[in-house]
């Protein structure tokens, strides 16, 4: 057993942060690293095993940086630090509360918060026409919407357009009533809810009666040279080649494209060859102003099941493909 101090001078009230509402956050570091952490005066012990009392401490010095730079601490800030300790990487998340992408209508600030997701936010900075890979919950449209938006704001581009494939998630939805934009809407909805959360219903409805902001499915892309926009394909899993092909040469002078994708949840015909996967072993080797970026299951920022069920079904799929190959 080793005993390691916190040489850091904490506060009481830092202290109280730390360990949470009744000490719920050290108990978590604790039955995940198997240490025992207390605290007396204004340092605190860690108890256990060399290699995970070091991870430990680790831990709790980038919570206290956390804190010192007035953010509160979440169960995802903490259950990120321990994936990355258990991973052998030191944990530095407060290093993640400098990038603030931009601000919802509320004020909340928008930021990655893992280092794939830095990453993502950081090729979509630099690079021409990113592809961010992963499972649902990692904020791959959520932060492209984020960057889309704040471009706009800032007359990077001159419009912003948000589209997917209108297709349904294993299920025959049958006929649906209204023109066609009622028909095409429900298609559409994950991307209203994230424009209206970032952006406010208003200034969305205000924008889109200019033609500044255009939500469609894929097929209206078909014809059409975008200039001057930034543009997010959402769900491209679910794109045939030909339609990948097709919105990829849409793209025009003075853009932005993020292609966003999930390659386990594909709703296509048994059969069909996704235009995603296509797409990236055609583009796997053109560098200029192409980036690939993946997001994994320690990237999930939703309610800590979803990491755990994300987790769950890579390791059924993996078992069930070496199944299949013997």
């Amino acid at each position: 057993m080793s005993i390691i101090e916190s040489t850091a001078e904490l506060s009481a009230q830092e202290i109280k942060e730390v360990f949470g509402q009744l000490d719920e956050n050290i108990k978590k570091i604790e039955k995940a690293l198997f240490v025992n952490i207390t605290s007396r005066d204004s340092k605190i012990t860690v108890v256990g095993d060399e290699t995970n009392a070091v991870r430990a401490k680790h831990i709790i010095e980038d919570l206290v940086n956390l804190v010192r730079k007035g953010e509160r601490i979440t169960t995802q800030n903490i259950d990120y630090a321990i994936s990355l300790e258990r991973g052998g990487v030191q944990s530095h998340i407060a290093d993640l509360d400098d990038d603030i992408v931009c601000r919802t209508v509320n004020g909340r600030p928008i930021k990655p918060k893992t280092f794939n997701q830095k990453t993502y936010v950081d090729a979509i900075k630099k690079n021409m026409i990113v592809f961010g890979l992963g499972p649902a919950g990692t904020g791959k449209t959520y932060l492209a919407m984020a960057m889309a938006i704040d471009a706009f704001k800032r007359g990077d581009v001159n419009r912003i357009i948000l589209t997917r494939p209108a297709i349904e998630a294993g299920e025959n939805l049958g006929f649906l009533p209204g023109d066609l934009q009622s028909k095409v809407d429900p298609y559409l909805r994950p991307l209203y809810d994230a424009i209206y959360q970032i952006m406010g219903a208003e200034s969305y409805l205000a924008n889109s009666e200019k033609g500044l902001i255009e939500v469609a499915p894929l097929a209206y892309m078909r014809g059409r040279t975008l200039d001057s926009a930034f543009i997010i394909l959402d769900e491209a899993q679910n794109t045939t080649p030909a339609q990948m092909k097709m919105f990829l040469t849409r793209i025009g002078f003075g853009s932005k494209v993020v292609v966003t994708g999930d390659r386990t949840q594909k709703d296509l015909p048994h059969g069909q060859i996704s235009g995603l996967d296509v797409a990236i072993k055609v583009l796997e080797n053109v560098e200029d102003d192409i980036a690939m970026v993946n997001l994994t299951s320690v990237d999930v920022v939703r309610h800590p099941v979803v990491q755990k069920i994300v987790q769950a079904y890579e390791e059924y799929e993996k078992k069930q493909s070496a199944r299949l190959k013997k």
